[in-house]
C-alpha cells in the first residue's frame, strides 16, 4: 500500500475491556496513525462481551484488542470464542496482566501479546504488525 493509499483509507480496530481506563490506555497508545504504511486508525470500544459479540457480527473490524483481565469475561475466552466461530477471524490482540500469563495465550489462539500497563512505544508497533499481516491477506474489493 502506497504512502497515498494509507492516508485516504481506514482500519478498524476493536478494543474491549470492561476498564474505561485500560480503553483509554489502548487507544491513546494506538493514537490514528501507527506507521506511514498503514491506513489510519478507528477505534471501536466496547465494554462487554455481548458488545464484543456484536461489533464482530456487524464485521469491518480487521484488529481485536482484548483486555486478559476484563470481567465478568476476560479476553481469553473471548479470543477462543471468536477464533472457534468466526471464519477469517480478523488477528487478535490479547493484553495480559503478566508476561508469565502470555502461555496461557497459547490455548486462547490470539496472535499476539502483550502485557498490562499498555507500553505506548511498543504497543503500536504490536497492533501495526497484525493490521499489515491482516491487509496482506485481505482480498481487495473488486
Amino acid at each position: 500500500m502506497s504512502a497515498e493509499q494509507a492516508s485516504e483509507a481506514e482500519v478498524t480496530v476493536l478494543v474491549y475491556s470492561d476498564d474505561r481506563t485500560v480503553r483509554e490506555q489502548i487507544r491513546f497508545a494506538m493514537g490514528t496513525t501507527l506507521a506511514a504504511d498503514l491506513p489510519r486508525v478507528r477505534v471501536v470500544e466496547v465494554a462487554t462481551p455481548r458488545a464484543v459479540i456484536a461489533a464482530m457480527d456487524a464485521g469491518g473490524i480487521d484488529t481485536v484488542v482484548l483486555d486478559g483481565e476484563a470481567v465478568p469475561a476476560g479476553g481469553m475466552g473471548i479470543c477462543r470464542q471468536l477464533k472457534d466461530e468466526i471464519s477469517h477471524c480478523p488477528p487478535v490482540l490479547l493484553v495480559v496482566g503478566r508476561l508469565d500469563d502470555a502461555w496461557l495465550a497459547t490455548w486462547s489462539r490470539a496472535d499476539a501479546v502483550v502485557a498490562h500497563p499498555v507500553d505506548p512505544v511498543s504497543f503500536p508497533d504490536s497492533v501495526a504488525g497484525l493490521l499489515r499481516e491482516r491487509l496482506r491477506n485481505t482480498p481487495a474489493p473488486a
